[in-house]
């Protein structure tokens, strides 16, 4: 993989990079939790999209938590003057697909992803999600991010929020 973005990617440049930090999550559902995480974000040899891995681990005893994996890509906006869409398509080892969408002012210093899902899918074995939403922001070397969800029997919640760190191109 390279960091050098096809040019359909190029409002996604600045979350490219592998990012490293410590965030928070709490549900109705479970108690209050902190986590370590580290998030890989690159580019594959001209194709228009980026790849995505997610790794947590416990901030108490470093067990694992959660993981992803996916893809990002760039679509024009639907007119001119619109912003480039975002789609999203991410996989967790715990039966769950997400496909989210979205859109962010690009082009200033802070760089904003929001998406919120278009589909979330579930093998015959995963919990039940109904719906999520996140919130990518990029201000120089710092990414935060939020995410949001419909799970379980309650409605779209507050789950997570980190801050992480460039620790690598």
């Amino acid at each position: 993989m390279t960091d050098t973005p096809n040019p359909a990617l190029t409002p996604l440049a600045a979350f490219v990079g592998t990012w490293s930090g410590e965030g928070n999550g709490s549900y109705p559902t479970i108690a209050p939790f902190g986590y370590q995480e580290e998030i890989t974000i690159s580019t594959v040899p001209g194709k228009p999209f980026l790849a995505y891995t997610q790794r947590t681990r416990a901030t108490d005893d470093g067990r694992p938590l959660h993981a992803e994996t996916g893809y990002w890509r760039c679509t024009p906006g639907a007119g001119p003057g619109d912003a480039p869409r975002v789609e999203v398509v991410l996989a967790h080892p715990t039966g769950i697909v997400e496909v989210l969408e979205g859109t962010g002012p690009f082009g200033t210093a802070e760089q904003v992803v929001d998406l919120s899902s278009s589909s979330v899918a579930g093998s015959a074995t995963a919990k039940r999600v109904d719906a999520t939403a996140r919130r990518f922001v990029v201000v120089g070397d710092e990414l935060r991010y939020t995410v949001a969800m419909a799970a379980v029997g309650s409605p779209l919640t507050h789950h997570l929020a980190a801050t992480l760190r460039r620790v690598g191109a």
